[in-house]
């Protein structure tokens, strides 16, 4: 009897195992398959499938025409089948770098079912993979102390509302009762705070970076510069809201304005170092556009500022005081002398022209700033490049 009982409670057991962490339909095929070579082999079960291509960033680039204009694309390859299984081999090593990617099964895009690492860029989710070495090893989780991340709530008086930070706090933070310059990184139209912990592999980056004594622990924050947004898509009050580049206050000077609201906050609740020599401003596309017009309308709150494939100037209709007097407020910003003013940008981005205009502005006016060119577009293989180059560059 005690056996009968033994036998029932273990398959009790399993029988919950299963029901409580929903195992069924497994991975049946290993997909991605990095080979010892870097070449890589995609696969999907998929039997009664026509046709199925995988779409990625590993594949030379297409056009493909938004709303927003043509832009450089995610390339595309088919898969050949053999017994239900679709097979693609990349014909050519990958180089070291984070990559994404999907699936195309008979024109409907999917998830990899054998991949279980996926990255949400605003609407888009896609699976990854890192292809190690090179630089692409800042972007592991590698043996090294490790900092910590956090998800963490402020009230704006300027915007009326409590509004989600990430912020990333340094190795030994917690215990080290030492104060600690703060570097603020924005991202570009349509992210969230979470673009840059998860898409930019900031934690990553910059816990190999000081690990390595290449960087000065420092805390980073990550903001949300939407400013009509209290968090990100499905983590605020709005529940599951739909995740969208069409939000209302884009560009327009409110996120700019209310920015005190932000480091005033970290100053009270973190050990920072609280003035403008420890202090560094840095964004991507939009992000790099309120980097540009909140360094230089509060010329006294940042010595370091990085323009990544920044956006320059507001939208024609756009009415604010955040952007007026812009060459009077550049001037007020470099008579201060910033320790770095670092652009770049990719030379096929779309946003080349406006930023080699604007570094001719500054070239007449003998503003003196660094600049740093990559090949490749408007795409986040650049941005982590430029993070893992100008983070190195702050607080020396």
């Amino acid at each position: 009897m005690r056996k009968i009982i033994t036998l029932s409670a273990m398959l009790l057991m399993c029988v919950l195992s299963f029901a409580q962490q929903a195992l069924w339909g497994g991975a049946s095929v290993i997909s991605p398959e990095i080979h010892e070579n870097n070449t890589v082999s995609f696969r999907l079960k998929a039997p009664k499938a026509v046709r199925v291509q995988v779409t990625g960033d590993f594949l030379p680039t297409q056009k493909i025409k938004t709303p927003y204009g043509e832009f450089d694309g995610p390339g595309v390859a088919d898969l050949t089948e053999k017994d239900g299984v679709w097979e693609f081999t990349t014909p050519q090593p990958l180089k070291p770098e984070l990559y994404s990617y999907t699936f195309l099964v008979d024109g409907l895009k999917i998830n990899d079912p054998s991949n279980v690492y996926m990255i949400r860029d605003v609407a888009s989710v896609t699976n990854v993979f890192i292809i190690g070495g090179e630089r692409a090893d800042l972007y592991k989780v590698n043996k090294v102390p490790h900092g910590t991340v956090a998800k963490v709530w402020y009230n704006s008086p300027t915007l009326g509302m409590d509004r989600r930070l990430t912020v990333y706090t340094p190795a030994g933070y917690e215990t080290s009762g030492k104060r600690y310059p703060v570097f603020y990184l924005l991202h570009g139209m349509g992210g969230d705070e979470n673009a840059w912990s998860e898409l930019g592999r900031t934690a990553q980056i910059l816990d190999n970076l000081i690990a390595q004594g290449k960087a000065k622990p420092m805390i980073v924050v990550m903001t949300n510069g939407n400013a009509s947004q209290e968090a990100a898509p499905g983590e605020s009050s709005l529940g599951y809201a739909p995740a969208s580049m069409q939000l209302p206050k884009t560009m327009e000077g409110s996120f700019e304005a209310a920015f005190p609201d932000v480091v005033n906050f970290i100053d009270r609740t973190y050990r920072t170092l609280k003035n403008k020599q420890n202090r560094a401003i840095a964004g991507l596309s939009m992000g790099g556009f309120h980097s540009m017009h909140i360094s230089k309308q509060y010329p006294d709150m940042f010595n370091y500022v990085g323009l990544f494939s920044a956006a320059i100037m507001p939208g024609k209709d756009v009415k604010s005081p955040i952007y007026d007097n812009l060459e009077a407020k550049l001037k007020t910003q470099f008579d201060k002398k910033p320790a770095l003013y670092w652009i770049a940008i990719g030379d096929k981005d779309f946003l080349y022209q406006a930023n080699t205009d604007y570094r001719k502005m500054l070239d007449e006016k003998g503003y003196k700033y660094e600049y740093f060119e990559t090949g490749e577009g408007h795409i986040w293989k650049n941005w982590r490049i430029y993070l893992s180059e100008f983070a190195p560059k702050l607080f020396k």
